[in-house]
């Protein structure tokens, strides 16, 4: 029997607002600055890493969603099940990309950020996502190389965010038993590769058919909105069950001073 999403988290994730992108295109991030920039859009250019990166507000609050066309859409599955752990949502990735798959013009996940074609944020943000691994599927990528691209991504997140957590979000499919086929053989493989770099690993490989979502399959891979608000609600529960913490709280506000006893307004 398929498992049930729990009606409560349904309700919480049709209710979620979808999170608002504010570098939704590369043509926003071309400008280049030469000085530390400090105003949310503003390129700065990290001299340890030798990379762009882009300033965002609030970066402690943010979570980075590495992901293909699953992650794209502003309601997809994994930015509602970010924005209700309290997190904003900075997005690096498009769709037909993946850990060895490219799209033509966004390189792979660890070709396009070493070559710019989306940008880290400067500073430490609260928590980094990698989403992914359908696309590799689709093309035939091999065990090694996924494996070799997947580490390089992953060793040069925890190079740049050390104190930051990383979470990687396997490849939604209909299960090994239930015609998954590579895909879910990428997730498997997703799985060790997480395992043997010691961050949390969130398996998808059978999410289709374990939570009865393939009737809200838009094509053959993705879902249509009541797929993806379902979805939201798994994945959501995932991240609470593994441990992923709710976003920084919001600083209080400095509290506004009282006028001296016997002063009056001007």
């Amino acid at each position: 029997m398929p498992e049930e999403i729990p009606p409560t988290l349904l309700r919480a994730a049709s209710t979620a607002q979808p999170v608002a992108d504010p570098y939704p295109s590369l043509a926003d991030l071309s400008g280049v600055l030469s000085r530390p920039a400090m105003v949310p859009g503003e390129i700065y250019r990290n001299p340890a890493v030798g990379r762009n990166e882009v300033v965002v507000p609030d970066v402690s609050r943010t979570a980075v969603l590495i992901g293909d066309s699953q992650s794209v859409p502003l309601d997809s599955w994994p930015r509602r099940a970010l924005s209700a752990l309290g997190y904003n949502v900075h997005f690096c990735g498009y769709g037909g990309t993946g850990y060895t798959a490219a799209n033509g013009k966004v390189g792979n996940y660890i070709d396009a950020l070493e070559r710019g074609d989306w940008l880290l944020p400067v500073g430490t943000p609260g928590l980094v996502v990698v989403e992914g691994g359908g696309n590799d599927a689709a093309r035939g990528a091999s065990d090694a190389l996924i494996t070799a691209n997947a580490n390089r991504l992953l060793n040069a997140l925890k190079a740049r965010y050390p104190t930051t957590r990383i979470v990687m979000v396997g490849t939604l499919a209909r299960g090994a038993g239930n015609g998954g086929g590579r895909r879910s053989e990428v997730d498997s493989l997703l799985a060790g590769i997480a395992a043997k770099q010691r961050i949390t690993f969130i398996s998808a490989g059978d999410w289709l058919t374990r939570y009865n979502l393939a009737q809200h399959l838009a094509d053959s891979v993705h879902m249509d909105g009541e797929g993806r608000t379902a979805l939201s609600a798994v994945l959501e529960r995932r991240f609470r069950e593994s441990g992923v913490p709710n976003a920084a709280p919001q600083p209080a506000a400095a509290p506004v001073p009282e006028a001296p006893a016997g002063s009056k307004k001007g």
